[in-house]
């Protein structure tokens, strides 16, 4: 069958194995981020690196992300999703192996940007393939057992990332990762077929790209949904990219210690996803984001009084930062379902443009968490209870704006209508 309109026109074990490798493609970004989390504050001092050129590794990432995920959800649009990600991952293998093969913090900056700009294709179409097959709470639901199957990347990563440097440096979780990228390139290579038949793609050009992300950003609705999610992962990267020094360089702890806290937060996100799952049977994607981002934002500020206070145990830390994180676990596919099902006929191009937007929020975020010189926590604190306010009090506003109407979205035959996006 050349390109099924839904994920039931699949055998059941191709439809398991289509999921697992789209949920596969989720775990770029944890694996890329939090493998060497552990190892930064290590890595500074084998480069000659400042704290502050050490975060920007991971602020090239994100931006590689971010700029990447616009160029490769225009491609799948026009070209279909399978061959741009084919050509994404190939790019993020083999940027990955060169982080391996660093000579200096310049070089490294560098080819995280470019692993950014591969790893945005597995970002950016992997969701734009989720609403080629369903839409609305359908999607939402599918969302959710993605990031159930990505969530388990956070956990892994930092743990094996802090008994890997038992035995290796900072290099050899690049090899590994290398190793991992290449894994993702021959699982879609082999076994992802074509989700976007020819009749459903758009015409290229730039023009036709800009008009569409002129449509995008006039919708007051999509917007709405795009920066509550991004200033949600404003202070989810805030967290990435401060914890490791707080808690290592300020609280005292560990390297092998501190991937179990990260881990811990970790499962907590996974286990968020899979109530969604199990609460979007009774609720509305919108109510579940607005009950999350409530939760997230009383969170962040917990965290920032903690870390004002000062010289409490590290557990009066970790408790919050747990909440906060679990948080994320409703806010990625609520948010993103909601978002993309606004426009179906350019699912590429909206799912790019929405992660643009995030990993852009997510790029600024993290130089933020070192200013004020030394990683003293306040400024992590800062950012992640301010984004957190921000992003609830633009929910509201827009739950607000948009009270009394309801919208159906388009749906396929066989998926759920009764989703309010408002």
């Amino acid at each position: 069958m050349a390109n099924p309109q839904t994920l039931t026109d699949f055998s059941r074990g191709r439809r398991l194995a289509i999921i697992a490798i789209l949920g596969g493609l989720w775990t770029i970004g944890p694996f890329s981020i939090d493998l060497y989390l552990p190892a930064l504050p290590t890595l500074g001092g084998d480069l000659g690196a400042s704290q502050q050129q050490v975060a920007v590794t991971v602020t090239a990432f994100l931006v590689g992300l971010a700029f990447g995920q616009v160029q490769a959800g225009a491609l799948s649009d026009v070209y279909g999703r399978r061959w741009p990600l084919v050509g994404g991952l190939l790019l993020f293998t083999l940027a990955t192996l060169a982080c391996a093969l660093a000579p200096s913090i310049e070089v490294l900056i560098a080819a995280r940007f470019l692993q950014g700009l591969g790893g945005a294709a597995g970002m950016a179409i992997s969701n734009a393939a989720v609403t080629d097959y369903v839409r609305g709470r359908e999607a939402a639901r599918l969302l959710s057992r993605l990031a159930i199957i990505g969530g388990v990347a956070p956990i892994i990563a930092p743990l094996a990332g802090g008994q890997l440097l038992r035995v290796t440096s900072w290099r050899g979780l690049f090899v590994v990762l290398t190793a991992i990228a290449l894994a993702l390139f021959l699982s879609v290579l082999i076994g992802l077929p074509e989700s976007l038949p020819r009749e459903r793609r758009s015409s290229a050009g730039l023009g036709t790209l800009l008009r569409s992300l002129l449509t995008m950003t006039r919708d007051p609705r999509f917007m709405g949904f795009a920066l509550v999610s991004a200033l949600s992962f404003a202070g989810f990267f805030a967290y990435l990219a401060g914890s490791s020094f707080v808690y290592q360089d300020v609280y005292g702890v560990s390297p092998a210690a501190f991937s179990v806290l990260f881990a811990a937060n970790a499962v907590g996100m996974l286990g968020a996803s899979e109530l969604n799952h199990r609460l979007l049977a009774r609720f509305s994607p919108a109510q579940l984001l607005g009950a999350a981002l409530a939760v997230n934002a009383v969170a962040g500020m917990v965290v920032l009084a903690v870390l004002l206070v000062g010289g409490l145990g590290v557990w009066e830390l970790a408790a919050p930062l747990f909440v906060l994180v679990a948080t994320i676990g409703l806010v990625i596919p609520n948010s993103t379902a909601l978002a993309l099902s606004l426009h179906p006929d350019s699912a590429g191009k909206a799912s790019a443009y929405f992660g643009t937007l995030r990993m852009g929020l997510g790029a600024l975020a993290t130089p933020l968490v070192g200013l004020g010189g030394g990683m003293d926590g306040v400024s992590m604190g800062l950012v992640i209870a301010g984004a957190g306010v921000l992003a609830l009090a633009l929910f509201a506003v827009g739950a607000w704006l948009d009270r009394g109407r309801e919208t159906t979205c388009e749906l396929r035959p066989g998926t759920c209508a009764d989703m309010t996006v408002c």
